[in-house]
């Protein structure tokens, strides 16, 4: 990978913009393949990417409004880098001027420099009439939220009177969150070490080996984080294990497991003392598990195949499953922004019928008197409520059982455990804890 410099940070942003947008490959993906030689200006071509990425049908809809005619196709890459020159007008810490400048620089680099004077004029206009034209975009939920109408349309039936809390949160920066490793320290030793180094943090009340951190920083910055004693992993996904609560010398399925924080999470829980079996379907994923296991010195069988298949082929064989299954994310898009961009209306009935035939295949594959945790990424009833409601009366077997009284306290769903993004520091989540009958 060549490492850029900073001149490049504004054009090398509009494409990665244009890849996400308008091509439909994930930030993730993009990000992975651009670094700078300074690691600072990384950060900084990341946060530009993202926070375009988090208000981009806002930005877009304000371009309309400045621009006299829209760029053609082939100019989508000038149209990226407007929307990264307004974003940086509006929500960065960027002056206005040298925000102006570089955006224009970018320009030339791009090989437009017919357009220099036109992004020049357009931004320059725009601060001339900041307040009125934001006062405009504001009377519009899709461009005041800078949300997809499709999913607004979705929200709102099922959270009467919180859609607006939920897309503003949503939009919130989400905070760098830690795993303590509790086989190896306590949460009290290891924040001692974090005060030993001059870092802020919160213990979570929910979750004993959660500690939020008050800033973002990188991994190596963290004590002990090399030698496993935490991991990076959002509360709500912690609450896995602890609600799973395999007992030590248990047969576990962890499916779709990658990353594998989970995996991890659950021989964490147990002291590295069960039979587990993390299975994912993408090769590359399954090697950040290994990864994974190894700094934590974790022991389990990674499968680097189909879940459904897999799970097809053991009949009866566990004694509990995390069922983490494929879905909207819809809960984690303040750490996900792209995702406005990149999810549509028909994926959600799609995602709902590949949740049906993986939750089937692992009821097949949990031994009874079992115990299953569906878990989604996800605040869309569909894949969540209405999912597992269709399951229990579908299987004569099936007894959903009941939750913690914290969790239940903060539940927006009466069937499960609904999280919606921000709710105590944490993204949004669902649960639903199942168990097999004999």
């Amino acid at each position: 990978m060549a490492l850029l410099n900073a001149s490049n940070i504004r054009s090398q942003a509009a494409q990665s913009l244009q890849l996400i947008a308008f091509e439909g490959q994930s930030s993730s993906d993009v990000l992975a393949h651009v670094e700078f030689e300074n690691p600072s200006d990384t950060s900084l071509f990341k946060a530009i990417v993202l926070g375009a990425c988090r208000y981009f049908q806002r930005l877009e809809a304000l371009s309309h409004l400045l621009l006299r005619k829209k760029f053609k196709p082939k100019d989508q890459d000038l149209l990226c880098l407007l929307i990264i020159g307004l974003y940086q007008l509006e929500y960065s810490r960027v002056p206005d001027h040298a925000a102006i400048s570089e955006t224009v620089n970018a320009c030339r680099l791009l090989k437009k420099d017919w357009a220099t004077k036109l992004l020049n004029g357009v931004l320059r206009n725009y601060l001339r009439q900041q307040e009125q034209l934001n006062h405009t975009l504001d009377n519009d939920w899709e461009t005041k939220f800078s949300f997809p109408e499709w999913l607004i349309n979705r929200i709102k039936p099922h959270y009467k009177g919180q859609v607006e809390q939920i897309l503003e949160q949503s939009n919130q920066q989400a905070p760098m969150s830690l795993r303590v490793n509790l086989m190896k320290t306590s949460r009290e030793q290891f924040c001692v070490a974090l005060d030993d180094v001059g870092l802020g943090y919160q213990q979570h009340p929910l979750v004993d080996s959660a500690v939020i951190l008050e800033q973002a920083v990188p991994v190596q910055s963290i004590p002990g984080f090399a030698e496993g004693l935490c991991s990076v992993q959002d509360v709500a996904a912690q609450l896995a294990a602890q609600l799973l609560a395999p007992a030590t010398g248990q047969t576990v399925l962890d499916a779709c497991a990658a990353p594998g924080g989970k995996t991890a999470h659950l021989l964490e829980f147990t002291h590295n003392d069960l039979s587990l079996d993390s299975v994912d379907i993408d090769p590359q994923r399954c090697y950040r598990i290994q990864e994974n296991m190894e700094r934590l010195e974790l022991s389990a069988e990674i499968h680097a195949e189909d879940a459904l298949i897999f799970m097809q082929s053991k009949a009866e064989h566990y004694d509990a499953i995390l069922l983490d299954v494929p879905c909207s994310a819809t809960g984690v898009i303040r750490r996900h922004p792209d995702i406005k961009l990149l999810r549509r209306s028909e994926d959600i009935a799609e995602l709902v019928n590949i949740q049906q035939r993986l939750l089937a295949a692992a009821w097949q594959a949990l031994k009874p008197g079992g115990k299953l945790l569906y878990a989604t990424c996800s605040i869309l009833i569909e894949e969540n409520s209405q999912q597992i409601d269709a399951f229990i009366h579908q299987e004569i077997n099936a007894r959903l059982l009941d939750l913690t009284p914290e969790l239940s306290a903060i539940s927006q769903s009466k069937l499960g455990c609904q999280l919606l993004p921000g709710t105590q520091n944490m993204d949004g989540f669902y649960y639903a804890l199942l168990e097999k009958q004999a």
